[in-house]
C-alpha cells in the first residue's frame, strides 16, 4: 500500500484533507481518480475483502447495548452509550484485556487475510486497487465532514430561484416517475414568463440574506467554541464581549 500512504500524505503536505479539497466541487470533481478507468472486477474484489476487526470497547459496547435498551427501554441511544462508556472506564483491567486480546486476534486475522488477498493480484490490479480505495477514503471523509457540521447546525445553503420552484411544484407533478416529474417541472420553469420567474428570484435574494445572517451567528459561535476552522474567511473578528479574534477563511 506504499502508493496509497504516498499519495495521501501528499495530501496532508497540502494543508488540507482530501474531503476538503473536493469540498463544494459538486460534480465538477466527483474524485481525484474519476477519469481512470476501473476494472468490473473492483466491486468483487473490494467485497471479498474482510472488513477491520471492531477495537475492544466497540465489541463492548455492541454487547452491552441491547441490555441497555432492555434494561432503559424508553432512553435514547446516546445516553446508552454515555452509560457504556462510563461502565467501560470503570472496567477492571483484566477484563479489559479480554477485549483487547480478541481484538489484536482478530486484527491479526484480519492482515493475514488481505495479505492473502493481494498476493493473488497482479501489479496492475494491485496499482488500481489502491487508487479505488484512496477514492472510497476520500467519499468516507467527506461524509464524515457533512455529519459533523450537521451536528453543529451550520445553516444550509441558500436555495436557487430555480431550485425553490422545483420544491414547491414537484409533489403538484401530475406524472407518475420522478424522472418524468422533474422533466415536467423543467418544461414548465422554462415556460414562465420573466415576471413570473421574478417572484422566484425575490425568493431566491431573501433566502440568501437568511443564509448569510445564520451564517455569521454561526461563525461567531465556532469561533468561540474554538472551530475557527471551519470560519469561511480570514482576518479579525470582534466578539460578542469585545475580544478580537483571529480566524481563517475556508472556501
Amino acid at each position: 500500500m506504499a502508493l496509497l500512504r504516498g499519495m495521501w500524505g501528499a495530501l496532508r503536505a497540502l494543508g488540507r484533507s482530501g474531503a476538503e479539497l473536493c469540498a463544494g466541487c459538486g460534480s465538477r470533481l466527483r474524485s481525484p481518480f474519476s477519469f481512470l478507468y476501473v476494472p468490473k472486477w473492483f466491486s468483487s474484489t473490494l467485497s471479498s475483502y474482510p472488513k477491520k476487526p471492531m477495537t475492544s470497547y466497540l465489541r463492548f459496547s455492541k454487547e452491552q447495548l441491547p441490555i441497555f435498551k432492555a434494561q432503559n427501554p424508553d432512553a435514547k441511544n446516546s445516553e446508552l452509550i454515555r452509560k457504556i462508556a462510563a461502565l467501560w472506564r470503570e472496567l477492571p483491567d483484566s477484563e479489559k484485556k479480554l477485549y483487547e486480546d480478541a481484538y489484536r486476534a482478530d486484527w491479526q486475522a484480519y492482515k493475514e487475510e488481505i495479505n492473502r488477498i493481494q498476493e493473488q493480484l497482479t501489479p496492475s490490479q494491485r496499482l488500481s486497487l489502491e487508487k479505488e480505495m484512496l477514492q472510497r477514503r476520500l467519499k468516507r471523509k467527506s461524509l464524515i465532514k457533512k455529519r459533523e457540521l450537521t451536528i453543529l447546525g451550520k445553516p444550509k445553503r441558500p436555495r436557487s430561484a430555480y431550485n425553490i420552484f422545483v420544491s414547491e411544484s414537484f409533489q403538484e407533478a401530475k406524472d407518475n416517475s420522478s424522472q418524468a416529474k422533474l422533466k415536467s417541472v423543467n418544461q414548465s420553469w422554462k415556460n414562465l414568463s420573466d415576471s413570473e420567474k421574478q417572484v422566484y428570484v425575490q425568493l431566491a435574494e431573501d433566502d440568501k440574506i437568511r443564509y448569510n445572517t445564520e451564517m455569521k451567528t454561526w461563525e461567531e459561535h465556532m469561533i468561540e467554541v474554538g472551530r475557527s476552522d471551519l470560519v469561511r474567511g480570514k482576518g479579525k473578528h470582534q466578539t460578542k464581549d469585545g475580544t478580537e479574534m483571529m480566524f481563517k477563511i475556508e472556501d
